[in-house]
């Protein structure tokens, strides 16, 4: 697959591999300590433009398309899921509605600002009521005079304890249903928005969720993101096109789990060879090799229909359900080769294990992307039906 990249990417990929291996690994146990990324890493990602991979050029990002965000995300992946989130989250989810929906006014305002990372992003969705089921939003935007009067909560937004920039989807108009859902872009400092105490999660430590509140939050009518009555579209087309982006930081956790796996193995002795000489170790490890292939030529296939500008709702319903399933199943396998070691929080698979599990939940639980796979395959098959009569 390396084939597919640029001589640039490739490029940048060895660069962001040697960054990641030699640098930020260095203070995974650390980040896992104190749920915290330390500044140096963060200022080092800025300078490396890491926080503008989805950002046009002509407004300080990258601006690398589907394929090429894809190669660095899998790098990336490599180490704490937490550090990864913080850019994934904002390159994907917290940026793209911007990039691929705002008007050059509200591009030129913000874009810059987050492509060097001086303004984090987030993707504000998910209610207590309105998670899976995204029409049931409860938060409220009215309009009156020039601005929308915004009331209600989010919960699990990521990066909401840093963010400054928010993409936020409320109900304009309660009586059209999804077609009532608008999008907003809400700033920080704006009236009436309130950020809650950061959550204790099982894993990804170092990135941070919190609850959001609104509380008569004025938003500028020139905020509005897209056309007004769009929002659970936009949304919808937001979180698909970053589902190969994250399926890429899953392949480059599953690469690395590979990596220590085959590493450990070979170290270890029982009944007077290596383990990496049994049998059943030599199936975990080509089981996991084929899972790892299985996911990038997905991943990658989807990110080139992306690139071409073709409709990826299935595939990338797809790619998202495949790349959460084959993390879990390959964080389990690193566990079980590593016995009693791959337990223990001194040791990183633990870890990996504890991150793996949120990726068959946020942006969209499994069960929400076979719902999706199915719907597309039914219309798929009336269509042709149709057409054979």
């Amino acid at each position: 697959m390396v084939t597919i990249f640029q001589e640039e990417i490739l490029d940048m990929k060895i660069s962001v591999r040697d960054f990641i291996d030699n640098k930020v690994d260095l203070y995974a146990d650390q980040i896992e300590r104190e749920d915290k990324i330390p500044e140096e890493i963060i200022a080092l990602s800025k300078e490396m433009g890491l926080f503008g991979l989805s950002i046009p050029e002509e407004y300080g990002g990258l601006g690398l398309n589907m394929v090429g965000k894809c190669g660095i995300y899998e790098e990336l992946g490599r180490t704490s899921n937490g550090y990864t989130t913080l850019i994934g989250a904002h390159t994907g989810i917290g940026s793209v509605g911007i990039v691929e929906l705002g008007n050059e006014e509200q591009k030129r305002r913000y874009l810059p600002k987050m492509a060097t990372g001086e303004y984090i992003g987030a993707f504000a969705l998910t209610e207590p009521s309105a998670g899976s089921d995204a029409t049931a939003l409860q938060t409220t935007a009215v309009r009156k005079g020039d601005k929308f009067i915004l009331n209600g909560s989010k919960h699990y937004i990521t990066n909401a304890p840093e963010a400054q920039v928010f993409t936020v989807m409320a109900v304009t108009d309660k009586s059209k249903g999804a077609k009532g859902i608008t999008s907003f872009i809400v700033e920080k400092d704006f009236k009436g928005l309130v950020i809650g105490k950061h959550e204790e999660k099982m894993g990804l430590r170092g990135s941070h969720s919190a609850e959001v509140f609104f509380e008569d939050c004025e938003v500028p009518i020139e905020n509005v993101l897209g056309e007004e009555g769009l929002g659970y579209v936009n949304a919808l087309k937001i979180l698909a096109n970053g589902r190969a982006g994250l399926a890429a930081r899953n392949l480059g956790s599953c690469q690395k789990l590979l990596e220590m796996s085959i590493r450990y193995a070979s170290e270890r002795t029982q009944f007077g060879k290596p383990i990496i000489e049994q049998q059943i170790i030599q199936h975990y490890l080509a089981e996991m090799a084929l899972d790892i292939e299985s996911l990038r030529a997905l991943t990658y296939h989807v990110a080139n229909l992306v690139d071409s500008g073709k409709k990826v709702i299935k595939e990338a319903a797809m790619v998202k359900l495949l790349g959460s399933e084959v993390y879990n199943r390959i964080a389990d396998k690193a566990v079980q080769i590593h016995g009693g070691i791959g337990y223990i929080r001194e040791y990183p698979i633990e870890r990996y294990y504890r991150d793996a599990r949120i990726t068959k939940i946020y942006e969209g639980t499994s069960e929400i992307q076979k719902n999706i796979i199915a719907s597309q395959l039914i219309k798929e098959f009336n269509k042709y039906s149709q057409v054979r009569s």
